[in-house]
């Protein structure tokens, strides 16, 4: 019962949020959006596309899954049997992620190669390929202090995933709390400089991926580095304090 329930639980994440996979043209006919109901159940759909990334799906694929899906909610005959293919889910999510996983490394490491062959890039034995933009002033941040700055990310092929830049709000943060990748390279920049990051997954988010980032995405950062703000500040030396002058003991008259 249990393969049952996780099949069907996973019948409905493939199935409803066709429209969530990719951005549609503005002249697209959709659902229409009149209502809070309306809008309730179309969050359902993107909701349920984060949880379907792992099947890499197709439009293909997302039809015959429709199918299933109307023919499981409205009592069609069914077309496949469950219990023979219901434990394949996590084979074939298994096998999606993976080939996933490799196509985005491969684009990711034609990226960097061309990054790093860039004038003035250079390319470190972590994988960051660094590309100073704007030379800073001053000191340069160390991994253990907290910083401000401005961050513009983008995925190899230019798409936006993140970015300060366009919330017009700069963020802090203490250089060991982020992506190995952020933690080098903001330590090779001074405060008021812009550089580039090429960001590899293995330095990065990896073969898990994050929200909107595909497992085994190369990142590219487009970074500022504000100010640098000491997580300890420093002590001043302590002071003697100057004794005070005894004062003699009253007497009686």
């Amino acid at each position: 019962m249990k393969l049952i329930a996780a099949f069907l639980t996973a019948v409905l994440l493939l199935a409803v949020p066709v429209w969530a996979q990719a951005p549609a043209p503005a002249s697209a006919a959709g659902p229409a959006l009149d209502t809070d109901e309306q809008k309730t159940l179309y969050a359902l759909g993107i909701w349920l596309s984060i949880k379907v990334a792992p099947f890499n799906l197709s439009a293909a694929d997302l039809e015959i899954v429709k199918a299933g899906l109307i023919d499981g909610v409205l009592g069609h005959e069914k077309k496949a049997d469950l219990q023979t293919f219901g434990p394949k889910l996590d084979e074939l999510a298994k096998a999606r992620t993976a080939g996933m996983t490799a196509g985005e490394k491969k684009a990711g490491q034609e990226y960097a190669e061309k990054a790093a062959a860039e004038k003035g890039a250079v390319k470190k034995p972590s994988g960051l390929v660094y590309l100073e933009i704007k030379p800073g002033t001053g000191e340069s941040p160390k991994a253990t202090d907290k910083v401000k700055v401005h961050y513009h990310g983008t995925l190899v092929d230019g798409t936006v995933f993140d970015s300060s830049v366009n919330r017009g709000e700069p963020v802090e943060f203490g250089l060991n709390q982020v992506v190995p990748c952020w933690t080098e390279g903001f330590q090779l920049m001074k405060v008021g400089g812009k550089s580039k990051l090429v960001c590899p997954s293995d330095i990065a988010y990896g073969d898990q991926g994050q929200r909107g980032i595909k497992p085994g995405a190369t990142l590219v950062f487009e970074v500022e580095l504000l100010e640098i703000k000491k997580e300890l500040k420093e002590l001043k030396p302590a002071t003697k304090p100057e004794p005070k002058p005894e004062s003699k003991p009253e007497t009686k008259k």
